[in-house]
């Protein structure tokens, strides 16, 4: 089983952040956070990376069950997505796979609603 899902899209960096961003809220998610790794490389460690950030995506209904089901499942939440411009200058959008983070948890409940949480992410992918 794959960690992730992804795919590859074309256009502009920032314009990328801002329709994955759309494409998880049209799903249920917010963005808890944003971690630019490109910014946070460059100022910590002097080295220049390519576009890449981090979005920490959350669905409050299905993340409020998961904690009721399994209360320190809060370490594996959010959801992390990632948005990195490659070489190519194509920009690759990858979402974890909840199924395959979640195994590691022997919970029916919990594994139900990864599976709901992973076709979410799925369709969020697929639409990009």
């Amino acid at each position: 089983m794959d960690y992730y899902f992804n795919t590859t899209i074309k256009g502009d960096f920032n314009e990328s952040i801002e329709k994955v961003t759309e494409a998880l809220k049209a799903e249920g998610f917010g963005v808890l956070t944003e971690i630019d790794i490109k910014a946070t490389l460059n100022k910590k460690l002097d080295v220049d990376f390519n576009n890449y950030k981090i979005l920490g995506a959350c669905n409050p209904p299905y993340a409020h069950k998961a904690l009721l089901a399994e209360n320190k499942i809060g370490t594996m939440l959010p959801c992390n997505v990632i948005v990195q411009e490659l070489d190519t200058g194509e920009i690759e959008v990858s979402a974890v796979n909840p199924m395959a983070s979640m195994q590691a948890v022997d919970n029916v409940e919990l594994k139900t609603i990864a599976e709901e949480i992973t076709e979410k992410l799925k369709t969020v992918i697929e639409k990009l």
